[in-house]
């Protein structure tokens, strides 16, 4: 786990250079919750996958770079590169989901229209035939997000929140580090945000 975070922090300047086009990805959908008492933003964190024992892929390591660079950007502290874990304040849960739908299972490249007025057969009937030249549509990538922020004394969560966005298969805004930049950004956004409450972050 430890080069899992050596990782994240290597990868962390390629996230920033990204985030820099963050604005061609479509809007994010937010949700957050968090307790009552007022949130710290403060206090050391490391950051886990939701899962025990789950994802050390770079796909993760990236997006956990982007959430490291926005909680520091709000005033926690990355202890990522300390030797004792078990000093953070607080452990930070990651989980990033990744759907496909192909829209081209709802939808037939050609259609055939008939409209016709009363008489005798055909004396009216028109016969109107489309065909889609455009080609297969693209599939679309939806993206979520999904963090907690839980004290490690008692594991109980103070904050969580999820994000949300969508982009067409193999443009730059479904790729993970434009993704991972932007949902960070509009998770964290106005942190820690109105519980309950959702939001469109463009």
């Amino acid at each position: 786990m430890t080069n899992l975070f050596h990782k994240a922090r290597l990868a962390l300047p390629a996230v920033l250079l990204l985030s820099a086009c963050a604005t061609s990805v479509a809007p994010v959908e937010v949700t957050r919750f968090h307790t009552p008492d007022p949130v710290p933003a403060s206090g050391g964190f490391l950051i886990e996958p939701m899962i025990t024992g789950g994802d050390s892929s770079m796909e993760f390591i990236t997006y956990a770079a982007a959430v490291s660079q926005e909680l520091q950007r709000v005033g926690f502290t990355d202890e990522s590169g300390k030797q004792t874990f078990a000093a953070s304040q607080y452990v930070v849960k990651m989980d990033v989901q990744r759907n496909v739908q192909s829209p081209y299972s709802n939808r037939s490249p050609v259609s055939v229209g008939v409209g016709g007025s009363t008489g005798s057969y055909g004396s009216g009937l028109g016969l109107g035939i489309g065909i889609d030249l455009s080609g297969k549509p693209k599939d679309i990538v939806t993206t979520s997000l999904a963090v907690q922020i839980r004290k490690r004394a008692d594991n109980s969560a103070i904050w969580e929140g999820r994000a949300t966005t969508q982009a067409k298969d193999g443009s730059p805004a479904a790729q993970p580090g434009l993704a991972a930049a932007k949902l960070a950004s509009a998770l964290f956004s106005g942190y820690p945000g109105k519980s309950g409450e959702t939001i469109t972050v463009k």
